[in-house]
């Protein structure tokens, strides 16, 4: 779905961002601003600012930043679209789109009603499962006896089915509504041999899970059993509304936490979840009795950096965990915590905390096996190291789980730990992966650029199979790239008529060839060599634009860093954000055509003026990019260290800007070193 630019803009002037944010955090009037305490970071003096003349929020404690569709894609977890959806809705607005037949337009117009009839037949049912547990004292008994508070019945919305076959009728008089069956309310049987259909609640003598999305509607249902009887759990089917690759149990009520514990605590089962929250673990989710996809990973992404899987100590927790490492390892970021937890195999996480208290198990979960390791041991697994065969198997194991990793420096070091077990180079061992007979890009000597090939290239390692956009050099410019060590010298300029401006600011003045020069037919340049851009914006903006796939390795306080950067570059940096959102990792040409519009077209325009120079290659940019950030991010922290030196009650928030300057002094030292 494509939402024209010019009505996201009309969007963003009509919401009103104090109105937003106020729903979830308490805001209070200072100056022209109001401050309430940071939802993003746990923090007890308010440092988190939403500005009405702006329409901005920021936290100057950790950074976070943006308008209101930032906020809810933060906050809430929704998805550019559904952001925009949400607020379009909230203010009346209606969404155009700017691509697809009146067809199209028509079944995408009856799904969402369809959607929004489905949760409303969801959500009527829920409350009479509510009503359900208040009159079943055997239900309550139960609820009781797993340790849960009414407090946390009602936060979860707990309910419970009585045990007729047809209880819902009471609640929808046309119990024969087509409507029923397909939210999986009823259960159709159709009628065979001339016979009459049949049609029965699923849910029957169950204590009742509501399932909600991320926006807090009812979507389905978890039922489970007051006995031993079979199946214990039962879910609701697949329907328009709820899928169970996508959804997490617990998600929207745990958003808030997962942030204040800072990680999602995955389980295996809504029980474990409500009991976690009772326990003092309200940052708990489960998955809905499948395995962890990608799209659970990824959802859980949007609200925290780390994430813990919980499960038993046995085989089928261990083949569980396996399955999880597999839908992780795509998102596993130098940035990102990824650890798997194995409890003691006669115990579930209630079971643990009840036995040996709150404290052992932050213990344990503190202590769970990182990614890294978890992936090591899979390779391992059934590999005797002691012969050639046993390491081959190993190599042959561990491929496929190491390529599903981003690229960065946690992918480089398990190559190089995975080729000390099976006694082979990094070298020859990235190569044989690679199914090349040369070193892996990473170890390869530097060589001259050449033209761009027919087919998309791999970009070597480091940054992985991306597509090349052929779209970013003009037509008929071929020049091959050259080093930096091999660029003129100033006294080659000279002599060639140039002088520098005299002002300081490294340009230099003269002749520019023009067509027919050094590079080819271009028209004439009207600055002097090498025509310098002037600021690390400058430089971050220029590396994204033709690369847009690194946005997604930064952190989120890169993210925030860049948006906040005074106009026209934070206005871009905002804008980029959303088409990534939107559409994913796009060529420099199609955000060239995109921007056409916006108040930082004219920046554009000019950063993306000209070819790709040597500085562009993928691998290079990476780091390059990493490497501005990281004194831009230095240069932010000496501002707020100066604003905060004022006072002496700013002393605990200064002594973390100051570890985090070291860190980052660290990295400069280390990146200057290797290069």
């Amino acid at each position: 779905m494509a939402i024209p630019q010019s009505f996201i803009q009309e969007l963003i002037a009509r919401t009103d961002v104090v109105e937003i944010v106020g729903r979830y955090v308490q805001l209070k009037k200072g100056g022209a601003n109001f401050m309430g305490l940071c939802p993003f970071h746990g923090e007890k003096s308010p440092s988190f600012s939403v500005s009405p003349a702006k329409q901005f929020y920021h936290c100057f404690g950790c950074g976070k930043n943006g308008n209101a569709i930032s906020f809810l894609m933060d906050h809430a977890g929704m998805t550019f679209i559904e952001a925009v959806k949400d607020l379009a809705g909230q203010y009346g607005m209606v969404i155009p789109e700017e691509e697809g037949s009146p067809q199209d337009k028509a079944r995408a117009q009856a799904q969402r009603e369809k959607q929004n009839t489905l949760t409303s037949v969801l959500e009527k049912a829920g409350e009479a499962y509510k009503r359900g547990l208040k009159e079943s004292q055997r239900a309550i008994q139960y609820f009781k006896g797993r340790g849960l508070s009414g407090e946390i019945a009602k936060q979860f919305g707990l309910g419970y089915a009585p045990e007729g076959w047809r209880s819902l009728a009471s609640i929808f008089p046309q119990y024969d509504d087509p409507l029923l069956v397909e939210s999986g309310l009823v259960i159709l049987h159709e009628a065979e041999n001339g016979g009459e259909e049949k049609r029965y609640d699923r849910f029957r003598d169950r204590v009742m899970f509501p399932i909600r999305n991320i926006k807090g509607e009812c979507i389905g249902f978890g039922g489970r059993v007051l006995g031993d009887e079979k199946p214990k759990y039962l879910n609701s089917p697949e329907t328009p509304v709820f899928s169970k690759g996508r959804e997490l149990y617990g998600l929207f009520e745990a958003r808030s936490s997962l942030r204040e514990h800072g990680y999602a605590l995955v389980t295996e089962g809504y029980m474990d979840v409500v009991a976690l929250a009772q326990l003092g673990f309200p940052n708990a989710v489960a998955t809905l009795g499948t395995a962890s996809t990608n799209e659970h990973v990824q959802k859980l992404f949007r609200f925290t950096d780390a994430v813990v899987f919980s499960f038993d100590g046995d085989a089928a927790g261990r083949r569980a965990a396996r399955k999880a490492l597999d839908g992780a390892l795509p998102f596993a970021t130098d940035v990102r915590s990824i650890k798997f937890l194995f409890l003691p195999a006669e115990h579930d996480p209630d079971s643990f905390i009840r036995s040996y208290g709150k404290d052992a198990f932050a213990d344990y979960v503190s202590k769970a096996t990182p990614l890294s390791r978890f992936l090591i041991e899979a390779a391992q697994d059934g590999c005797d190291l002691s012969s050639a065969e046993g390491r081959a198997r190993m190599s042959s194991q561990a491929k496929p789980l190491w390529s599903q990793l981003p690229d960065g420096a946690l992918k480089l070091q398990l190559l190089s730990e995975i080729a000390q077990l099976v006694q082979l180079p990094s070298a020859e061992l990235g190569s044989l992966w690679s199914g090349a007979g040369t070193k892996p890009a990473a170890e390869a000597p530097r060589r001259k650029r050449e033209a761009a090939p027919a087919s998309a290239p791999s970009f070597g390692d480091g940054m992985g199979d991306i597509p090349y956009f052929d779209d970013d050099e003009p037509a008929g410019f071929s020049e091959p790239w050259v080093p930096q060590e091999e660029w003129k010298k100033k006294t080659e300029w000279k002599k060639e008529g140039w002088t520098p401006r005299g002002k300081g600011d490294g340009k230099w003045e003269g002749k520019w060839p023009g067509k027919g020069g050094k590079f080819g037919n271009r028209e004439a340049r009207p600055s002097g060599p090498l025509a310098k851009l002037d600021s690390r914006p400058d430089l971050a903006a220029r590396i994204l634009l033709n690369h847009s796939e690194l946005w997604d390795i930064l952190s989120s306080e890169d993210h925030g860093l860049l948006c906040e950067l005074p106009a026209p570059h934070g206005e871009l940096f905002t804008w980029l954000e959303s088409q990534l959102h939107e559409h994913g990792p796009v060529s420099r040409g199609t955000l060239k055509e995109e921007i056409v519009g916006h108040p930082a077209e004219d920046l554009v325009q000019r950063l993306t003026a000209g070819p790709v120079l040597a500085s562009e290659p993928l691998r290079e940019s990476g780091p390059e990019l990493r490497d501005l950030l990281n004194r831009m991010l230095l240069d932010r922290i000496d501002a707020r260290m100066r604003v905060l030196a004022t006072d002496s009650a700013n002393l605990a928030e200064l002594r973390v800007l100051m570890d985090r300057k070291k860190e980052l002094g660290k990295l400069l030292a280390a990146s200057s070193i290797d290069a």
